[in-house]
């Protein structure tokens, strides 16, 4: 297994935590959204106040897939001794289009960066912990 293997799911989670943080503090909307009762309170894109809360949402939708591919990644890399390239890919996808709508004004260029160290971790491979050696 390469440092990499194991340092690029650290970052992924990492990632997602600070989704998680920065969803309750940038400016939100949570507060109007629990007023509201949650059922249906990003229903009307008309409504007042709609894009905060639908901001504040994302943010933390994206901190729980962040933190799926992080967490997947490393039962893949411990399991394996590899990390699968996909992993590498989903992040460039999810990461390159949000670069190209939001940049400079985001930090979505994390996204690739994790992501072609995902690719470069993936390429040199490694044997699975505790193996035998191939």
């Amino acid at each position: 297994m390469n440092g990499l293997a194991r340092w690029v799911p650290r970052l992924i989670i990492g990632t997602a935590v600070l989704h998680f943080v920065w969803a309750f503090a940038q400016p939100h909307a949570w507060g109007e959204i629990a007023r509201d009762g949650f059922f249906m309170a990003l229903a009307d894109m008309n409504a007042p106040g709609y894009w905060p809360r639908e901001g504040s949402v994302w943010f933390l939708a994206c901190g729980v897939a962040m933190l799926a591919i992080g967490t997947l990644a490393r039962h893949a890399v411990l399991a394996t001794g590899r990390l699968p390239a996909q992993v590498g890919w989903y992040l460039l996808v999810l990461g390159v289009p949000m670069c190209v709508l939001y940049y400079p004004v985001t930090g979505s260029w994390v996204l690739p960066v994790i992501g072609i160290l995902g690719l470069v971790a993936a390429r040199r491979g490694g044997r699975p912990q505790g193996g035998p050696a191939s």
